[in-house]
């Protein structure tokens, strides 16, 4: 029942969030509230989803194949989202408003011990379903992976402000590593084959598809010269 809640909150989400962007990053605004440093904030609000899994799982260890595929993807992204990627940072990041990393905070607790207990407790056999997720899960890491890298090349060390980002998926889209973020999570939900892998997808849609939008609208409006064929997030469509 509660993966079907959260599946349901997750759909009303998306066309709430198109309407009202998350003032974080370069749509931060002063009425957002305290804030903390970014890389604090990252942390927190990740740190959840790496450890609640681990947690369930050394309660009820599952030494399956299918159980332990699913854990390592959730944890290959999770242990770099919360302890590695905020490093990556840059030391004047933006700060990020309280109010944002302690809603992230909540969703990656309920999310963690959701897709923790499906690791842990729903029956699995091996499938093609597996193996298809798991290929799209790692097709969506890479393209997630590199397109941050790109952004990470625009600066040099110590430089702010932002650049258009070439190469890769964004000749395509203005925003390739959500692109990426979202057929990871899509290919997940295929393998774990559950309402609560489905529910993580549509959260992840909800959240990511109007970001990629905002972004995609400010990128147009800050550069004269941003290319036009670009779409904000699904090549040639949307």
């Amino acid at each position: 029942m509660l993966a079907l809640a959260w599946l349901a909150i997750g759909a009303l989400v998306l066309p709430a969030a198109l309407f009202k962007t998350a003032p974080y990053g370069r749509h931060t605004v002063k009425s957002a509230g305290p804030t903390i440093p970014a890389r604090v904030g990252w942390t927190v609000m990740e740190s959840p989803s790496a450890l609640l899994p681990l947690l369930l799982f050394a309660l009820y260890p599952r030494f399956e194949p299918v159980p332990l595929v699913l854990l390592a993807l959730f944890e290959l992204h999770y242990i770099h989202r919360a302890f590695i990627y905020p490093f990556s940072i840059r030391a004047g990041a933006r700060p990020m408003p309280v109010s944002i990393a302690a809603g992230a905070f909540f969703f990656t607790s309920v999310n963690g011990l959701l897709q923790g207990w499906v690791i842990t407790h729903q029956p699995f056999a091996m499938d093609p379903r597996v193996v298809l997720g798991t290929v799209l899960f790692f097709a969506g890491f890479a393209v997630n992976k590199h397109s941050d890298r790109i952004l990470f090349a625009l600066r040099a060390p110590g430089e702010s402000g932002y650049r258009i980002p070439r190469g890769g998926l964004y000749g395509l889209v203005s925003c390739p590593n959500y692109l990426g973020e979202i057929v990871q999570w899509c290919g997940f939900a295929l393998a774990s084959y559950s309402i609560a892998g489905l529910s993580f997808a549509v959260w992840t849609i909800a959240n990511l598809l109007p970001r990629a939008r905002a972004h995609h609208l400010w990128y147009r409006e800050t550069f004269p010269d941003y290319p036009r064929e670009r779409k904000a997030l699904l090549p040639w469509l949307y």
